[in-house]
């Protein structure tokens, strides 16, 4: 059973660094890639719609993205969400193809984007924590119960806290390799 509840536990804190990874994938570093557009929905028949469901998404070079609809009447739509979203860009548009230049990062830029990031950092490491505590209870209440014994507690408490430390060792470490990626670019 504790093999169980702790086996639980490592599938949260790796799911929690996937999800972290693909996150941050999403940070911009001066470098033209279509995953800047993941997460941003257009309106289509009345629907929230991925822009890479209505359009054909390409990178042509390293600091241009080409957006190309399928139905030229959401042409304007695409525009607007794009300009309303987070990621500071300001598509032209020939009425056809929409075209989002990536300007090239300065250093202050670059810097809140790091800020941002362990902002995210420290928004999993609390997430981290809370499955620990979530688990730690659960191992409680088996001890309580009498389904464990004490030691068999301690053990597993221990075991537990490996895991959130391993897991928290590995968000430390996909940041540092962002943070320099984004410096480097």
């Amino acid at each position: 059973m504790i093999k169980e509840i702790l086996d639980e536990a490592k599938d949260k804190v790796k799911k929690l660094s996937e999800e972290f990874r693909k996150d941050i994938s999403k940070f911009r570093t001066g470098r033209a890639s279509v995953s800047i557009l993941d997460g941003i929905m257009v309106e289509y028949y009345g629907t929230p719609t991925p822009i890479n469901q209505v359009a054909t998404l390409s990178v042509p070079d390293a600091n241009l993205i080409v957006i190309q609809p399928w139905d030229p009447n959401i042409i304007n739509d695409i525009e607007k969400v794009i300009r309303s979203s987070n990621i500071d860009m300001n598509p032209i548009s020939d009425g056809k193809v929409i075209k989002l230049p990536i300007p090239p990062l300065d250093e202050q830029r670059r810097l809140d984007i790091i800020k941002t990031l362990k902002m995210y950092t420290e928004e999993r490491k609390t997430t981290a924590r809370n499955v620990r505590r979530e688990y730690r209870e659960l191992i409680k209440t088996m001890k309580e119960e009498k389904e464990i014994s004490e030691d068999e507690e301690k053990r597993a408490y221990d075991d537990l806290q490996k895991i959130i430390d391993d897991g928290v060792k590995n968000l430390e470490k996909i940041e540092k390799e962002k943070e320099k990626h984004i410096m480097e670019d």
